[in-house]
């Protein structure tokens, strides 16, 4: 007969009677256990599947090609850059990844240190609450949309890159924004809303208010890292991008002030 594994409580009472006050578990242990006792998580949406974003555009496969093209032309010249310090320290350039025809675009600040390793934007813990974002919460796959950042190599310590910095590297990101072309682009956190959309406002006020870039609406929202030091703060995100999705969808329209040009 097989003999049944005692619960966590069972356990703990076990533990508790021998004395025993306190039990420290590797993450990784900590990581299985939790994933074994909770509450399974809702699963990204596969492509049989509603999405939130009801409909997105779909490119043929020329469209595709012509803007692998182009994107990459803009990004070899960067593996040899040295416009910027930021050169020196650099382990792989992190240029951007995703559909090059999106019709949704993610702009972070700049690589972490797993970004810099693997060459990928947001792939570290921040990175894996974004692709929740976007795979859970939005229901699309993380794969149908553009991710990039500010600048293209990790500032040193993670500190937020400096003005010479994102000067250097904002000409490249406005090209790549002008070929994917998206009708939406969510901005994560400050440095993205001041150095793209030249906001002096904090993110704390700017975030859920629709801004423009050259005829783009854009939503300034907060940065997956500070999320996850403030975990209260994922239900404000979570309502910019609920803005996100009825704009997608048609709910209501936006029309640019006049005489934008950013």
């Amino acid at each position: 007969m097989r003999r049944e594994q005692p619960s966590l409580a069972d356990l703990a009472s076990s533990l508790s009677r021998l004395g025993v006050e306190r039990l420290y578990l590797s993450q990784d242990t900590y990581d299985k256990v939790t994933a074994k006792h909770s509450p399974s998580l809702p699963q990204p949406a596969t492509t049989k599947e509603q999405s939130f974003i009801r409909s997105l555009r779909k490119p043929s496969e020329k469209v595709l090609a012509e803007k692998r093209a182009k994107l990459l032309s803009l990004e070899e010249p960067l593996r040899s850059c040295m416009e910027c310090g930021l050169c020196e320290s650099r382990t792989n350039l992190v240029y951007g990844v995703g559909n090059p025809d999106a019709d949704l675009m993610f702009i972070g600040e700049g690589p972490g240190r797993d970004e810099d390793l693997q060459g990928e934007p947001f792939v570290g813990r921040g990175g894996k609450l974004l692709t929740d974002m976007i795979t859970k919460g939005m229901r699309i796959r993380r794969e149908d949309v553009y991710i990039a950042n500010i600048v293209k190599c990790r500032p040193p310590e993670n500190r937020n890159p400096e003005p010479e910095e994102m000067a250097a590297c904002m000409p490249n990101l406005l090209q790549q924004v002008e070929i994917i072309a998206p009708k939406v682009i969510v901005t994560l956190g400050a440095v993205p809303a001041r150095a793209f959309l030249k906001e002096k406002l904090g993110i704390t006020r700017l975030r859920g208010s629709w801004r423009w870039h050259q005829g783009i609406p854009v939503m300034p929202t907060l940065h997956p890292a500070y999320l996850l030091r403030n975990p209260p703060a994922k239900k404000d995100c979570w309502e910019d991008l609920k803005q996100v999705i009825a704009f997608m969808n048609g709910e209501f329209e936006l029309n640019p002030p006049v005489g934008d040009e950013e």
